[in-house]
C-alpha cells in the first residue's frame, strides 16, 4: 500500500499535468491570435487604406468619408505631436470655428476612417481633427492598448488643440474602441473637452472581444483569460477594465448611440453602461438596424440629426445659465 505522501504527491502531479493540458498549448494559439488581432509590427499593417474592403459598407464609409472631406481640401493642415516617446500623428481642418471636434476611430483604422463621421460637426459649427491612433495609419507603436492609453494621447491632443491652435472648446466622438478612450480622455482630461458622443460603446474590452470570438465561432475557454494575461504582460493594460469602471462618476454631457443589432456590444450591457452613468445630462439613442461600428450608414438622417440635437440642447441649456 502507498505511503499518504506518494498518494498526495500523485495526486498533485495529476492536477498539474491536467492544467498543462488544458493550458499550456492553448497559450501557443492565443499568443497568435494576440499578435494578429492587436499588435502591430510594421506600419503596412493598420495603415490609412480600408481596413475590411471585402466589407461593402465599410468600403462605402471609407470611401464616401474621403468623397465628403475632399471639399475642404484647401483648409486642411498635417499636425503632430510626441506622447509616451511616440510620435502622432493627425490632421485639422480650420473652418474658421473656435471649437472642434476630435473624432476616434476603432480598432484597425486610420483618420481617414473619421472622415465618414465629420458632417454633423461641421453643420453645427465645429473645426475637426482626425488622428491616427497609437500603432495606426501613419503614427508610431505596436501594441493597440484597447482605449487605457489612448486617452493620454487624446488629452494631448485636446490640450494641442486649446494652447496652439486656439480652440475653446472640444467635444469627442468615438466609435467602439474610440468610445472608450474618449469617456477616458473626458474624464481624465481638462474642462474644456466638455462633451463626448460615444457610438457603440462596450463596457469592457474584455466583454466586446468575447463576442467577437463567439460570432466567429471561435472557443474563448481558456484562450480569453490567456489572451488578457498576454495583455497584461506584453501592452502593460487591463483589458478586463473600461467604461464601466468609472462612467457613475461621469459628470459631463454624453451622447450614447447604439444598434439593436449590435453582436459585440450587447443592448443588455449598453443599457446597464447608460444607467449606471453618473451624468446628469446623459441621453441614449437606438436604432433599429446596423452592425457594431455601422449605425450611421443604415441611419444617416437620424445619426446625424442625433448628434446635432444634442449639441443644441447643450448649447441651449448652457446659454440659459449663461442668462441665469
Amino acid at each position: 500500500m502507498l505511503e499518504p505522501w506518494v498518494i498526495a504527491l500523485i495526486v498533485i502531479g495529476s492536477i498539474l499535468l491536467i492544467l498543462f493540458m488544458i493550458y499550456i498549448p492553448p497559450l501557443f494559439i492565443a499568443l497568435k491570435v494576440y499578435k494578429k488581432e492587436l499588435t502591430r509590427h510594421t506600419k503596412d499593417k493598420w495603415g490609412r487604406e480600408c481596413s475590411a474592403p471585402d466589407n461593402e459598407e465599410q468600403l462605402r464609409m471609407h470611401n464616401e468619408g474621403i468623397e465628403y472631406m475632399s471639399q475642404f481640401k484647401d483648409k486642411v493642415k498635417e499636425i503632430h505631436i510626441v506622447n509616451d516617446g511616440l510620435n502622432l500623428y493627425g490632421e485639422f481642418f480650420d473652418l474658421g470655428f473656435k471649437k472642434c471636434a476630435i473624432l476616434l476611430q476603432g480598432r484597425t483604422e486610420s483618420l481617414l476612417y473619421c472622415y465618414y463621421y465629420a458632417k454633423p460637426y461641421i453643420e453645427s459649427g465645429y473645426n475637426i481633427i482626425v488622428i491616427d491612433s497609437r500603432a495606426h495609419g501613419n503614427s508610431d507603436g505596436i501594441y493597440n492598448c484597447v482605449g487605457l492609453k489612448e486617452y493620454r494621447d487624446v488629452i494631448k491632443w485636446a490640450e494641442y488643440a486649446h494652447d496652439e491652435l486656439k480652440q475653446e472648446s472640444i467635444m469627442l466622438h468615438g466609435i467602439c474602441i474610440g468610445a472608450s478612450t474618449a469617456l477616458y480622455a473626458s474624464f481624465y482630461g481638462p474642462d474644456y473637452i466638455d462633451k463626448i458622443v460615444t457610438d457603440g460603446m462596450y463596457i469592457n474590452f474584455y466583454e466586446t472581444f468575447k463576442n467577437h470570438m463567439i460570432v466567429d465561432k471561435r472557443p474563448i475557454f481558456p484562450f480569453m483569460s490567456e489572451i488578457a494575461l498576454i495583455m497584461k504582460f506584453k501592452a502593460h493594460v487591463n483589458m478586463k477594465k473600461g467604461p464601466i469602471n468609472i462612467i457613475d462618476k461621469y459628470s459631463k454631457p454624453i451622447l450614447f448611440l447604439y444598434s439593436k443589432e449590435d453582436k459585440f456590444s450587447l443592448p443588455p450591457k449598453s443599457e446597464i453602461l447608460f444607467n449606471k452613468c453618473g451624468s446628469e445630462h446623459k441621453k441614449i439613442v437606438w436604432f433599429d438596424h446596423g452592425a457594431h461600428s455601422h449605425i450611421r450608414i443604415n441611419n444617416t438622417e437620424k445619426y446625424d440629426n442625433s448628434i446635432k440635437e444634442f449639441i443644441k440642447e447643450i448649447f441651449d441649456k448652457n446659454s440659459l445659465n449663461n442668462v441665469n
